[in-house]
């Protein structure tokens, strides 16, 4: 019986003092939302009467070349009001929480430079969450573990070790083509330094699992994955849920829409879908296949109205098929996005109200 109320007085001076760190720091908007929500509309209006930079909070804006899909502004906006961390990478790379973390930070920090303020948009709420909250410290690189495998992979090539992490981390092994040998190496270094799939990190922060969380398990290994650890997890079983977590430099400020009508969200998710078709989505997506390098499994390609367009043009949809698909799709999206937000500290109603907040917020901002 006492263990639980000791448990959670060890807590609270640690919450007491993230607290006290978090009002210390300088604060960041964010404007979050469902897709077809209004985010970008209301961004845009407030970037043509105030000093801000938008910083785009999207995981397909990154990538090049996927435009009307993804709901980018058009060109002639984004050369009127620029999106950092739009058109950042190529279809072919992978994008990470981490990678938008770091980012994402540069160019808050790039804005206050140029005296502006940043303004982060975007319904991608696990970057958000990854931003707010920190992500797990991985282990350092291990030049003895990285050369054991580089030895692997000149002996038996990179196919091989790609065969050893699917033995030993299949979520990862899914995630990351054979033909990438650096992500190859990273992954099954970690496991060989940790007994633990990097999976398992990546779907702690996805769980918001943070230091003081709750206890999980050991992960049990398959046999020839046990057969690459070279060195073994720490005594006592540690599940490594008590590993670090890197503190955000700022704040952050979260305006959240949250659709009062959720009929009227859907028949605007339809309506965009079939704007996006108009616009040349069809064509889009068959240039990507066209390139010769690219295939469904890549993140990019993972997103909604991308891989529904593309099971169309691989004749596995039909155009009616394909058009339900993606409308589902991307109502699915809206259901996740609108259960992370739910739950999200910050002001939140309607786009109208909550354009209307961030605006008073920002007016009294840029007027100090």
């Amino acid at each position: 019986m006492n263990g639980a109320p000791d448990k959670d007085r060890d807590k609270a001076p640690h919450k007491a003092r993230d607290k006290d760190r978090d009002k210390a720091k300088p604060k960041v908007l964010c404007l979050a939302g469902p897709t077809a929500s209004g985010k970008t509309d209301i961004a845009l209006q407030l970037a043509e009467r105030y000093p801000l930079r938008l910083i785009s909070v999207d995981s397909a804006q990154v990538y090049r070349g996927m435009d009307i899909g993804t709901g980018k502004p058009d060109a002639a906006t984004l050369a009127r009001t620029p999106h950092r961390l739009v058109d950042i990478r190529d279809p072919a790379q992978a994008y990470s929480a981490a990678d938008f973390r770091r980012d994402a930070e540069a160019a808050v920090r790039e804005a206050w430079a140029e005296g502006r303020l940043p303004l982060l948009v975007g319904g991608t709420m696990l970057y958000f969450k990854a931003l707010r909250d920190g992500l797990t410290v991985l282990p350092e690189a291990d030049p003895a573990v990285r050369a054991r495998i580089e030895a692997m992979a000149a002996a038996e090539g990179w196919a091989a070790v790609h065969a050893r992490l699917q033995a030993a981390d299949p979520a990862s092994a899914a995630r990351i083509h054979p033909n990438d040998p650096q992500r190859l190496q990273r992954a099954l270094e970690v496991f060989m330094v940790t007994g633990r799939p990097l999976s398992e990190f990546h779907q702690a922060d996805a769980r918001g699992e943070t230091k003081g969380g709750p206890e999980q398990s050991p992960p049990t290994r398959s046999t020839a994955g046990e057969a690459l650890v070279s060195r073994a997890p720490p005594q006592g079983g540690s599940d490594y849920s008590d590993l670090p977590k890197d503190t955000p430099p700022f704040a952050l400020e979260f305006h959240i829409i949250l659709p009062e009508d959720r009929a009227a969200l859907h028949r605007r998710i339809a309506e965009r879908f079939q704007a996006m078709l108009a616009q040349g989505l069809i064509d889009e997506v068959r240039g990507l296949r066209e390139r010769g390098d690219l295939h469904p499994g890549l993140p990019a390609l993972k997103s909604v109205g991308y891989r529904q367009v593309w099971q169309y043009l691989e004749g596995r949809l039909s155009r009616q098929e394909m058009e339900q698909a993606a409308i589902a799709a991307t109502r699915q999206l809206a259901k996740r996005q609108l259960t992370w937000l739910r739950g999200w500290p910050g002001r939140s109603g309607p786009a109208t109200a909550v354009g209307g907040n961030l605006s008073l917020e920002i007016s009294r901002r840029t007027a100090i």
